[in-house]
């Protein structure tokens, strides 16, 4: 029997390739004569990278850039190299993210994006002919002008000096002139994993809904929302894009929006867009189960998540599958699901997580019918 195993990251215990290594040698401890192939996934949020990296092959790298706040900070993106160009991973967390400011730091107002154009530039100069920008955390709220101030397009006041970085910057922007975009970048491929859909801007936008958890007062979001507003007219107005109305315009502080008008990003849910990467369809054509999961299986994860996107395109495909994670409080409709804390316990679930899973792995694969 061909078995795929296709996990998510089990958040705080085990990487998604370690849950696949795990889920994989318990198995064959059980079936040694299965053909075991190991993919592991991510959601295009937090572990994208890592994922990709084991799943496809390819290396991290790690370059300086300007952090939220303009303090240089390490940041990691992923090149995986493959036939037709090379693709680059970013996390925009990893430059522009809430955890890299401490809460009293924080400042909604001023913290800028500017370090993820320069992760970006990174990819790009580092041979990447397509970048996949995995969108989310973000401690910014200046709809990618910061990125596309770092890629080469100017950003101008009345004056024509460039704006200050942040949103709060957005309301003195005047005009922009994107004729000094980096050459590498304009033939770039850029598509963006976004795993929410509010618009740039108004109560289920950028700085209404996200804007709070990042240090905004009520003030500072009527603020940063007026700003958004005024970035989208210059930009509908010069560069002839409207991102007023876009879906996924408002993800990371409206960095959807500038990915799609400063570089033609396309936005796609994040779990699909790494399943591509992947190629999880092909895999599953030649398999005869899938084994997917993650650490904490709940209503979210039937929404958007690893194992929603491994279920959909194993039951299109007629692949049955099986889900083992750490816990769980909702069964998907006739698909078997085994947990850690359920066969084990808290305290080993969580101190022992790669070994419980490897025994978790190989019990249920041994309850298996010999002909799979």
């Amino acid at each position: 029997m061909r078995v795929l195993v296709a996990p998510d990251k089990f958040r705080g215990t085990l990487s998604a390739a370690q849950a696949a290594a795990a889920v994989a040698t318990g198995w064959a401890r059980s079936r040694p004569d299965d053909v075991v192939e190991q993919v592991p996934l991510a959601d295009g949020g937090e572990g994208t990278v890592d994922a990709l990296v084991a799943a496809l092959g390819g290396e991290r790298r790690r370059v300086r850039v300007a952090g939220p706040l303009g303090d240089p900070v390490e940041a990691t993106f992923g090149l995986v190299h493959r036939a037709g160009g090379a693709l680059g991973v970013v996390e925009m967390a990893e430059a522009s993210g809430l955890a890299l400011v401490s809460e009293s730091r924080r400042d909604p107002l001023r913290a800028s994006t500017r370090g993820t154009g320069d992760l970006i530039l990174a990819a790009t100069r580092a041979g990447a002919s397509e970048v996949l920008v995995c969108i989310g955390g973000s401690a910014t709220t200046d709809g990618g002008a910061g990125m596309a101030a770092a890629l080469g397009i100017a950003l101008l006041d009345a004056g024509g000096l460039p704006v200050r970085p942040g949103g709060e910057g957005l309301l003195d922007l005047a005009r922009i002139d994107a004729g000094g975009l980096d050459r590498r970048v304009r033939r770039l491929r850029v598509q963006a994993a976004c795993d929410v859909d509010n618009p740039l801007t108004g109560p289920h936008g950028a700085a209404y809904v996200f804007g709070p958890q990042k240090g905004a007062s009520p003030q500072e979001v009527l603020l940063l929302d007026r700003a958004l507003a005024h970035l989208a007219a210059v930009i509908h107005r010069d560069l002839g894009i409207d991102v007023r109305a876009l879906p996924g315009a408002g993800a990371a502080g409206g960095l959807g929006a500038g990915l799609v008008a400063f570089l033609g990003a396309r936005l796609r849910r994040g779990v699909e867009v790494v399943m591509d990467a992947v190629g999880l369809p092909a895999r599953l054509e030649r398999s005869d189960l899938v084994i997917t999961g993650e650490g904490a299986l709940d209503a979210s994860s039937l929404r958007g998540k690893v194992p929603s996107g491994v279920l959909e395109t194993a039951r299109a495909a007629g692949v049955p599958v099986l889900v083992l994670c750490g816990r769980t409080d909702v069964r998907p409709e006739g698909v078997p699901v085994h947990t850690l804390v359920e066969r084990f316990g808290v305290e080993r679930a969580m101190s022992d997580a790669r070994r419980a899973l490897e025994d978790l792995a190989a019990e249920v694969a041994e309850r298996l019918p010999s002909g799979g």
